[in-house]
């Protein structure tokens, strides 16, 4: 006797593709993937900025290769022995300005000092110069504009008129003429330099930023039930207003270790013994045409540096500005 056909409707057994697997399937697919639809995390909220960021970060080339290099100068500036174990401030004059020779790849200087050497041992100078700068920079600056975005009034208007004048003075004039007078051959009074005259970029981005975050409802509602300026502050508006200043920050780093090479340069930031890429350019300009490669490599040292910061400066950019996405 022939089974009975299922009729147009029915719910067909499982494998043969009618509905019932398609429920299952789509079952199985949530199980999967607890977090739903794009933009929910594993419990279906909604996930956040920072939790947004960090996934396109992962997901960008450029962050990637940009990283690797900072992890890399960061290593060697902490420990310059595991790829260079010379003295950098080793000279004999009977090696000045020769090529590369084994064991020495760079070459030497004017001074017959090792190039590799002091390139390698010249990368912890420019990192701590960027990352103290960076700090004090955004720490003071940070503070400054968000007081004054906060509370405005006179406060707003004195500091307004402060980042005016700042921003008057010429970055490079500005240091000819206050560490001119600075004897010191450590990177401390150019980091206090830098902390000098870059605090007023971050303020107004910060202040910008702030301005922007108290006007949520969010923090309107805190305001209306009673929470202190300080729990506003740190709670509601600090981590919502926070993401420009890194942005800023991250990609001013690179800047400020081109400003520490510069003003070796000049003769005024770093002096010898101090071992600087902007001090070994200084004493290889005037020999380019006879032995370029003194010139080369910490030039080229340095341009790879500053770029690796600008570049993770504008992943960061990318992944922090909702109009992006």
């Amino acid at each position: 006797m022939p089974e009975p056909q299922p009729s147009d409707g029915a719910i067909s057994p499982a494998g043969t593709g009618g509905p019932m697997d398609l429920a299952l399937e789509e079952g199985a697919s949530l199980e999967k993937n607890p977090g739903g639809p794009d933009g929910a995390g594993p419990t279906g909220k909604p996930r956040s900025l920072w939790s947004d960021a960090w996934r396109d970060l992962r997901r960008n080339p450029v962050f990637i290769i940009s990283s690797l290099v900072i992890l890399f100068l960061v290593v060697i500036s902490i420990w310059p022995t595991l790829i260079a174990g010379g003295d950098p401030l080793q000279a004999n004059l009977d090696d000045a300005q020769k090529g590369s020779e084994p064991g020495h790849p760079f070459g030497f200087d004017p001074q017959g000092r090792d190039v590799y050497t002091r390139v390698v041992h010249g990368a912890r100078t420019s990192v701590t110069v960027g990352v103290c700068a960076t700090l004090g920079v955004a720490i003071l600056g940070s503070v400054l504009g968000g007081l004054a975005g906060f509370f405005g009034g006179w406060w707003d208007s004195i500091l307004s008129r402060l980042t005016d004048v700042f921003f008057g003075i010429p970055v490079v004039l500005g240091g000819l003429v206050f560490l001119s007078v600075i004897t010191s051959s450590t990177v401390w009074p150019v980091v206090g330099f830098i902390v000098l005259l870059g605090w007023p970029q971050i303020a107004r981005i910060a202040r910008g930023a702030v301005i922007t975050a108290k006007q949520n409802d969010y923090v309107q509602a805190a305001r209306a039930l009673g929470a202190s300026n300080s729990r506003m502050m740190l709670r509601h508006i600090t981590p919502n207003a926070i993401a420009p200043v890194i942005v800023v920050a991250t990609i001013a780093l690179g800047t400020y270790i081109s400003l520490e090479a510069t003003l070796s340069f000049l003769g005024v930031g770093l002096k010898d013994p101090a071992v600087s890429w902007g001090i070994d350019i200084s004493a290889a300009a005037n020999y380019i045409r006879n032995a370029p490669h003194m010139l080369l490599w910490p030039a080229g040292a340095l341009a790879i540096t500053v770029l690796a910061f600008i570049m993770l400066g504008d992943a960061v950019r990318d992944a922090l500005d909702p109009k992006l996405r």
